[in-house]
């Protein structure tokens, strides 16, 4: 029984994935037909679509975006100077971000006084940390995430440590759980986490649960999240995929919260997939992290989680009734501070790259970092560089086994760059890294979901947590030198020692923006 609908729903996924391959297809071959159709009349539409692609050439270089995304446009037009500019066009065009933007903008506006129902605690780390104030300044009065007191951090080092304790914490939730995940795939990870949630849900709590449709395209069946309601779970599938070219397609919700109750919640690199915990074996070991917060900065995320779970609501929602501490203060006790934070694609800020660039800016004796993507553009290669430059101990963990080897071949072209200014990679052996973290200095650290790439850090909708002189950071720091070990140090003999290492990687560095 179990085989034939595991059948059925390979053959659904396939039969969805082929009609949406068509349909693009059928839109590429309408384009050309529709260009080169005409033969009589080509000349002069070969003419005045070489005249719109310099108009759109002269649109993106005065647009304000990344210089990288600039250069990736241009040499595409440049190489098809008839199709290139129709085609950003079509890209750009066909979607409505602004309705997007408008929407974020309202959910933003409606939520963010709520964020500072625990009370202000900027001038408490002003006087006890002031070398980080510039930096929790910038997430809380600028980019409107709060800086919290009263709140307890646990960092765990494995996917399986997270699992164990998740479930425990699953048990204890008395008024709601709500999560939100870039990939969900049934199995031994997701199967008693959603029976928990069932159970709770026909116990009356409020249960919501929100995935990335293309994030699940290929481990989801189609009516999934009616599965979900049919089981009490309140389903919200983020940004549904259409087979049509959009910028909007690339926008995805790259984000893992869970928040129990608004007391408890957790962060980090994993999803609710089986290679997480390492119950199937897809790339080797998977080396993942994530973090739990207990307390006021819980309060963060579940907000965080209600921006998106309210995106297209009409009537504004009541935020406040979600609060647990309306009663009595919040009965834990402070371990430094915590600063949850979050990214969206939809704005002008660049939330994930402010708060890496700020950690390295500042650090002194070093900057630990794991991350399972390296693909940055040049603000963050600059400060990477100017601080290995400066004295600074910079060390990069990346994966050895690799789970897109294109991103990996674009990825291994920043070494030499790097280790020749005194940076120093390790790729992790033992299999694939897909932690995401930094730490420095011993006093602070992140642990979230932006990869130091460029979908990360500008397309998607990311998030995670900034720590401050908090116990957690000392474990981030122990579980990136128990890695070294069992990772493998490059040296600059090993990047790109012939022509064909170096031209291939070169090029794929041009179309990075889109990886």
């Amino acid at each position: 029984m179990k085989k034939s609908l595991k059948k059925k729903f390979g053959w659904t996924v396939f039969r969805r994935g082929l009609f949406i391959t068509v349909i693009l297809f059928a839109q590429i071959a309408f384009l050309i037909a529709l260009i080169i159709g005409s033969s009589r009349s080509f000349r002069y539409i070969s003419w005045i679509l070489n005249v719109l692609s310099i108009i759109v050439s002269v649109h993106i270089l005065n647009k304000k975006e990344k210089a990288a995304y600039k250069l990736t446009w241009i040499f595409l037009i440049m190489t098809f100077p008839i199709f290139g500019g129709i085609l950003y066009i079509i890209f750009y065009f066909q979607s409505n971000p602004r309705k997007l933007k408008r929407l974020i903008r309202r959910a933003q506006d409606q939520c963010g006084p709520f964020f500072s129902l625990a009370g202000n605690s900027l001038p408490s780390l002003a006087a006890s940390l002031p070398e980080y104030l510039p930096q929790a300044h910038y997430l809380q009065r600028y980019a409107g995430f709060p800086i919290y007191t009263r709140t307890q951090a646990e960092y765990f080092p494995s996917g399986e440590a997270f699992f164990v304790r998740l479930l425990d914490e699953l048990e204890k939730a008395e008024r709601y759980i709500f999560m939100e995940f870039f990939i969900l795939r049934e199995g031994v990870m997701l199967d008693p986490i959603l029976s928990i949630m069932e159970r709770k849900a026909r116990a009356g709590l409020d249960v919501r649960i929100i995935y990335d449709d293309l994030g699940c395209f290929l481990s989801l069946p189609p009516n999934f999240s009616r599965q979900l309601e049919a089981r009490g779970i309140k389903c919200l599938v983020f940004n549904p995929f259409r087979p049509i070219f959009s910028s909007l397609q690339n926008n995805r919700d790259h984000r893992k919260i869970i928040s129990i109750d608004g007391k408890t919640a957790f962060t980090g690199g994993m999803n609710l997939a089986d290679e997480y915990i390492n119950a199937i074996d897809r790339f080797g070991h998977w080396k993942d992290a994530a973090i739990m917060i207990t307390g006021e900065a819980a309060w963060s995320l579940t907000l965080i989680f209600l921006q998106m779970w309210n995106l297209r609501r009409k009537e504004a929602a009541q935020y406040e009734t979600f609060y647990p501490w309306h009663n009595s203060p919040c009965p834990v006790e402070s371990d430094g501070f915590v600063q949850p934070y979050a990214d969206s694609p939809i704005d002008d800020e660049n939330v994930g790259e402010h708060v890496y660039i700020q950690i390295i800016n500042s650090a002194r004796k070093y900057v630990y970092i794991n991350t399972p993507y390296l693909v940055v553009d040049d603000n963050l290669l600059s400060a990477l560089t100017l601080a290995a430059k400066s004295g600074v101990d910079v060390r990069i963990i990346t994966p050895h086994r690799w789970d897109k080897w294109m991103v990996a071949i674009c990825s291994r072209s920043y070494y030499r760059q790097l280790v020749s200014a005194g940076v120093k990679v390790y790729e992790y052996t033992s299999g694939f890294n897909h932690s995401k973290t930094f730490v420095s200095d011993d006093r602070v650290a992140t642990v979230g979901t932006t990869n130091l790439d460029f979908r990360s850090l500008y397309l998607h909708f990311e998030c995670g947590v900034l720590l401050y002189n908090n116990k957690a950071v000392r474990s981030v720091k122990e579980d990136f030198l128990k890695t070294i070990p069992v990772s493998h140090e490059i040296a600059l003999a090993e990047c790109a020692r012939n022509v064909f290492q170096k031209i291939i990687p070169d090029v794929l560095r041009i179309f990075a923006p889109l990886m």
